[in-house]
C-alpha cells in the first residue's frame, strides 16, 4: 500500500490493513511480491490530485516491470464523485475503487477482486465490476466512523500514533470540499476513545495524536439537544473535548495527548482551563487559521471574526503557559487585494507564531470559491507565498535561538532525533541529539544551539 495525504488518510490506510490482516492475507513491502497494489488516495487539493494521479500511474508501470501482468491494483481514499470518474475514464487498469465507507472491507474486496480475475465466470457473483458501478460510493456522504475494536495496522512508529476522535465536518468553508467527501461530523463515544488510548498505552505508546477534520467540536453532535455548528461549547449539554482530556488524564502511563485541527470557532475558557490543568495534554495547539483580514473571514465563510480569533490567541497563551501555537494560513484566495494581504503580513509578524504553515490556494472543483470572481494568478501566489514564509523563517530561527540553553522534555524518534512537546510528527522540526537516546523514551536534555529551524541538545 502506498497510502497519501494527511493523518486522517493515514487512519484509514491502517483500518485498510487491519482488514486485510484479519482475512487471513499478508502485507509485503516490496511491490514486486505483492498479488494486489493499494493506492489509497488524496484528492483535497489539486497538488494532491496529481501526486495521486502519479502514484496510479507508477504503480500500473510497476505491474509491467514485475512482469505481473495478473497483479491487480485498487485505489481508494477521499475523492469526490467527478474525481473517482475522472480516474476511471483515465486509468482503465485499475482493477477496483473504494470509498471510505469501505476502508474496513478492503479484505473481502480484494479476495473478491483476486477471485474475478482467476475465475472469470464468477464475475456476475462479484460486487466490483468494471464499470461506475463501483464508484457509487462517491454519489452518497459517507457515514463510516472507526472504533476502538476495529482492526489496524500501524503504520507509524511503535511509540506514536494517531487516533481519529471523529469524522467529517459540518463547516461550510468556501474554498473545501471536506463535508462533501467525509460527510456530516460524526464524534466516536468517549468510551471507545478512552478504550483505544488504554490500548496504545499498554502497547508502549507515548505520543497520541488526536485528530478529526474538527477536533474542537468533538462530543456535541452526541449532545441529547442537537448543537448547532456555532453553538457554544458547554459539557454540562454532553460529551466535549473537555471531559475527554479530563478522562484521558486520569489514564495510567507515560505517555502526552496532542491536539491538532483545532477549528477556532469552537475553543472555551473550560478547554483552556482543562488543558492548564492537565499535564498529560501537550502545551501545542494546532489551529489553522486560513487568513485574518475581516473582509477574507467572510469570503471564505470561516464563522469567525479577526476580533474572535486576536482575543482566543490572548487566552491561550494568558491561560496555557509555555503553550506553542500552530496554524496555517491560505495566500490568493480569489479576490485577496494587496492591502488584505499585507494584514496578514502585519498579523504573522506581530503574532509571532511557534509554528506556521502557508498554503498556496487551489481552485477546487465543486468549492463556492472555485466559481468566485477575481481568481489569483499563480504567479501572484508564489510571491506571497514566498513573501509570507520569508517572514516566518526569521520568527522561526529567532524562537529557536531562544530556547538554547533551556532544558527540555524530549520524545526520542531515533536514537539521534528527538522532539519536544511544540513539535507535531512530520510537519514540525526536531532536535538533532549530540548522544543516542533509546527511541520511544522521553529524555531530558539541555538545547545547546540551533541549525535551521531545528534545535540541538
Amino acid at each position: 500500500m502506498i497510502s497519501l495525504g494527511c493523518a486522517k488518510n493515514l487512519v484509514d490506510a491502517e483500518i485498510m490493513l487491519g482488514s486485510v490482516l484479519q482475512r487471513g492475507m499478508e502485507i509485503t513491502s516490496r511491490a514486486e511480491e505483492a498479488d494486489v497494489l493499494i493506492i489509497n488516495t488524496c484528492a483535497f487539493i489539486d497538488s494532491a490530485k496529481e501526486e495521486s494521479i502519479g502514484a496510479i500511474l507508477e504503480a500500473h508501470q510497476q505491474r509491467g516491470l514485475n512482469k505481473r501482468p495478473d497483479q491487480k491494483l485498487i485505489v481508494s481514499g477521499c475523492m469526490s464523485q467527478r474525481f473517482a470518474k475522472e480516474l476511471r475514464q483515465e486509468l482503465p487498469e485499475v482493477d477496483a475503487f473504494i470509498g471510505l465507507d469501505q476502508v474496513s472491507e478492503l479484505g473481502a474486496i480484494v479476495e473478491k477482486v483476486v477471485a474475478r480475475a482467476s475465475s472469470p465466470c464468477l464475475t456476475d457473483k462479484v460486487s466490483v465490476p468494471h464499470d461506475d458501478v463501483d464508484l457509487a460510493f462517491a454519489n452518497t456522504r459517507p457515514t463510516y466512523i472507526p472504533n476502538y475494536d476495529t482492526p489496524r495496522f500501524r503504520l507509524t512508529p511503535a511509540h506514536s500514533a494517531y487516533l481519529k476522535i471523529a469524522e467529517g465536518c459540518n463547516h461550510p468553508c468556501s474554498f473545501c470540499v471536506i463535508p462533501q467527501m467525509r460527510g456530516k461530523h460524526r464524534s466516536r463515544t468517549m468510551e471507545s476513545v478512552l478504550a483505544e488510548i488504554r490500548g496504545l498505552v499498554s502497547e508502549g505508546v507515548r505520543e497520541i495524536n488526536l485528530i478529526s477534520q474538527d477536533t474542537t467540536y468533538y462530543g456535541m453532535d452526541l449532545w441529547p439537544e442537537k448543537a448547532g455548528p456555532r453553538q457554544p461549547v458547554d459539557s454540562s449539554c454532553g460529551p466535549t473535548l473537555s471531559r475527554l482530556l479530563r478522562e484521558i488524564q486520569k489514564i495510567d502511563g507515560e505517555f502526552w495527548v496532542r491536539l491538532l485541527y483545532t477549528h477556532p470557532a469552537h475553543w472555551s475558557d473550560e478547554l483552556i482551563e482543562t488543558i492548564a490543568e492537565c499535564d498529560k495534554v501537550a502545551r501545542y495547539i494546532d489551529i489553522p487559521l486560513q487568513h485574518i483580514d475581516e473582509s477574507m473571514l467572510q469570503r471564505m465563510r470561516r464563522e469567525t471574526s479577526r476580533t474572535h480569533i486576536e482575543r482566543l490567541i490572548d487566552k491561550l497563551r494568558d491561560g496555557i503557559a509555555g503553550v506553542a501555537l500552530r496554524t496555517t494560513f491560505i495566500v490568493g484566495f480569489p479576490g485577496e487585494t494587496d492591502a488584505e494581504f499585507e494584514t496578514l503580513l502585519q498579523f504573522i509578524e506581530r503574532t509571532r507564531f511557534e509554528r506556521l504553515g502557508i498554503f498556496k490556494y487551489s481552485q477546487e472543483q465543486g468549492s463556492r470559491a472555485a466559481k468566485m470572481p477575481n481568481q489569483i494568478s499563480t504567479r501572484v501566489k508564489n510571491a506571497r507565498y514566498r513573501k509570507a514564509m520569508s517572514i516566518q523563517q526569521k520568527i522561526a530561527h529567532e524562537t529557536a535561538s531562544e530556547k538554547i540553553g533551556s532544558g527540555l522534555n524530549l520524545l526520542v524518534d531515533q536514537p539521534h532525533i528527538a522532539r519536544t512537546e511544540a513539535d507535531a510528527p512530520d510537519v514540525d522540526p526536531r532536535v538533532i541529539l549530540s548522544r543516542p537516546a533509546p527511541v520511544g523514551e522521553f529524555i531530558q536534555r539541555k538545547i545547546t544551539g540551533s541549525r535551521g529551524y531545528d534545535l540541538l541538545a
